[in-house]
């Protein structure tokens, strides 16, 4: 008698977490679609750059800013225009403006606040200034 009701109490928590496990995976948000629209060369590995692109580009921004060092000098670049140009949207030229577009579309899916374009423009070949928002570089 016992050993059938803890036969069937088990298998009712097996059926339990199963369902629970079941209905948990499809409540799940997918994961963005990443697509560079012109592949080439990056900076770093994409493993790194998912991790610690922002600290990249702040690193440039500091010498760039305060150093005055613009360009790779010998190494790499990293800059946020040329992200851009890499992974702008073909068909709106920028990285924002929809869940499908590269920047918009992997911030929306961490929950982590983009605040990069409160500054700088979005799109390729486009600079953003306090009396000439948008204008062609």
């Amino acid at each position: 008698m016992i050993s059938t009701t803890l036969r069937r109490l088990c298998l009712a928590i097996v059926l339990g977490l199963s369902a629970w496990a079941a209905v948990a995976d499809s409540g799940r948000i997918p994961k963005p679609i990443v697509k560079i629209e012109r592949p080439g060369e990056c900076v770093a590995p994409p493993e790194v750059i998912r991790r610690t692109h922002m600290d990249l580009l702040q690193h440039q921004r500091d010498k760039t800013v305060r150093e005055g060092q613009r360009g790779a000098g010998g190494g790499k670049s990293v800059s946020l225009n040329g992200c851009i140009d890499c992974h702008a949207s073909k068909t709106s030229g920028s990285v924002l403006g929809s869940n499908e577009n590269f920047c918009q579309g992997c911030h929306a899916y961490v929950a982590v606040k983009l605040d990069c374009f409160e500054c700088h423009q979005p799109k390729t070949g486009m600079i953003k200034s306090a009396g000439n928002a948008g204008a062609k570089q």
